[in-house]
């Protein structure tokens, strides 16, 4: 063997070998993770729908993977700020965000720089639900169409609670506005829950609220929903027409999902990914999510990465259109 052979293979064999330790170190880490706490974030006040979904999934999730998993609400700015906290966060697996659609909505309002569509990572979708096109009874109106004409009459608009500028709520009740050709004012929240108080005692008059927090209201008489916003009725509220019925072509969808910072080991991903799946298929957390009305979709990251992108192009789109300026 000639020495230039000798001399390039000794030289390649330390960089294989370190190309071989990450390779096998990957799937290792994985298997052990986690091997402490894992913080997950949560972007809104408690009591909306978010918090509500990720108390259900960090207690499965601390079952399933042997450490605990622990809510941080981090409200405020319609998200962004536990948005922020999150894309900054070490990319180990051990701080993770439990967001709804709000991700892509406010990304597409604020345009911070911080990118968090591309420095943030999809790990699994929970499920999706209606927004509730709500009121309070106090409002002389028992269908969309007659909450229309009233908006159409009273001066100055009618007030409607947002979860902050940007939000889901926020774009959804926009995007309701124009498309009815009528003027709405957001007084704007932490979250749905931080709302609900207001929305109660009829300082705020109307919510397009998500339906997990809203529901237990409908049934009382406390408030009064009006429609739902999905393209079709929702089967836990039958009895509620879609705002497509009078208002065609309108649909929204909210989603919940986990995400983590962008570069976050694949295997931890899949991890994570995986333990999320086995949840959806547990009877409790059926159970739960069923009397939320929520329809669980679980699936690939991919999936869920797909479903962020195509609800922010859209979003961008409609506040282009609406001219909402961020804050």
């Amino acid at each position: 063997m000639s020495s230039f052979i000798r001399n390039t293979t000794a030289a390649l064999l330390p960089s294989a070998c370190t190309a071989l330790a990450i390779a096998v170190a990957g799937p290792v880490e994985a298997q052990q993770y986690p091997t402490k706490v894992v913080r997950v974030i949560v972007p809104f006040a408690p009591g909306g729908g978010s918090d509500i979904t990720a108390r259900v999934f960090s207690s499965k999730l601390s079952e399933y993977l042997g450490q605990q998993f622990i809510v941080d609400n981090r409200g405020g700015a319609a998200g962004l700020i536990g948005m922020e906290l999150t894309s900054r966060a070490p990319a180990d697996g051990y701080t993770i965000m439990m967001m709804s659609a709000s991700f892509s909505a406010t990304s597409a309002v604020q345009k911070p720089a911080f990118d968090p569509i591309n420095s943030i990572v999809a790990v699994a979708e929970f499920g999706y639900t209606p927004f509730v096109l709500t009121i309070h009874p106090s409002l002389p109106a028992k269908t969309t169409k007659e909450l229309i004409a009233l908006a159409r009459t009273t001066k100055g608009g009618l007030s409607y609670a947002g979860t902050g500028t940007g939000g889901a709520t926020h774009l959804a009740t926009e995007l309701f506005s124009t498309m009815a050709k009528i003027k709405m004012v957001a007084i704007q929240y932490k979250s749905t829950g931080a709302a609900m108080a207001d929305l109660l005692s009829g300082q705020v008059p109307v919510i397009v609220g998500s339906l997990l927090p809203v529901t237990p209201h409908l049934s009382t008489g406390k408030l009064r929903g009006l429609a739902v916003t999905t393209a079709k009725r929702w089967h836990t509220v039958p009895d509620l027409p879609t705002v497509a019925e009078t208002v065609p072509g309108y649909e929204v969808v909210l989603w919940f999902g986990t995400m983590a910072p962008r570069g976050t080991p694949q295997p931890v991903v899949e991890r994570l990914n995986t333990a999320i799946n086995k949840a959806l298929g547990d009877a409790a957390v059926k159970k739960i999510l069923g009397q939320d009305g929520m329809i669980a979709s679980g699936g690939t990251p991919q999936h869920f990465d797909d479903r962020i992108r195509k609800d922010y192009e859209r979003w961008t789109k409609v506040v282009k259109e609406s001219g909402i300026k961020p804050e």
